[in-house]
């Protein structure tokens, strides 16, 4: 039940944000019928996803997870695809690439932070998930410039490819 209750409010609160500004009868920003219909909507989807949306755990309802979240965006996140945009540019102009698959082993635990890690790879430039080992959490990656020295350890070392994106998945989701 708690899973339900926290999935159809947290769809609800998404629904007022993205409709903000579309009536004037409700604070000056909603109308009553889409008020109604948000209400109704979120129902619906907090009966269909309650057990894929929160699961076992509620640690991601915790404040402090989704500021070090916000941190991790801002800061490490978009200090590395700064510099993934600006290596693929040199790599694109210049021809030097040398791709490849490599694995990783990030050594996280949770589904979440599998996924986070995953889309945080591929969201930077240069770099792609292919694949999880679901059994041991590694991950396969498209490489845009296979490092030597990376390929010296197997499986490669978690710092040629993403930084400390791992501390900080495990700091937010783990």
């Amino acid at each position: 039940m708690l899973a339900f209750i926290i999935t159809t409010l947290l769809c609800f609160v998404i629904y007022l944000l993205f409709t903000t500004g579309s009536g004037t009868e409700v604070l000056g920003l909603w109308s009553w019928i889409e008020i109604a219909f948000g209400a109704l909507l979120s129902i619906v989807v907090g009966i269909a996803a309650r057990k894929i949306f929160v699961k076992d755990s509620f640690r991601m309802l915790n404040p402090v997870r989704w500021f070090t979240f916000l941190v991790y965006m801002i800061g490490p996140f978009f200090i590395a695809l700064t510099k993934a945009n600006l290596d693929v540019a040199y790599r694109v102009i210049t021809g030097k690439i040398k791709p490849g698959i490599v694995k990783i082993s990030p050594g996280l635990k949770t589904d979440f932070g599998i996924t986070l890690l995953a889309n945080s790879i591929t969201l930077t430039p240069g770099t792609l998930s292919v694949d999880i080992d679901e059994n041991t959490n590694d991950l396969y990656i498209h490489w845009i410039n296979v490092d030597e020295k990376a390929l010296e350890k197997k499986p490669v070392d978690c710092k040629y490819i993403c930084g400390n994106f791992p501390k900080w998945v495990r700091r937010i989701a783990e």
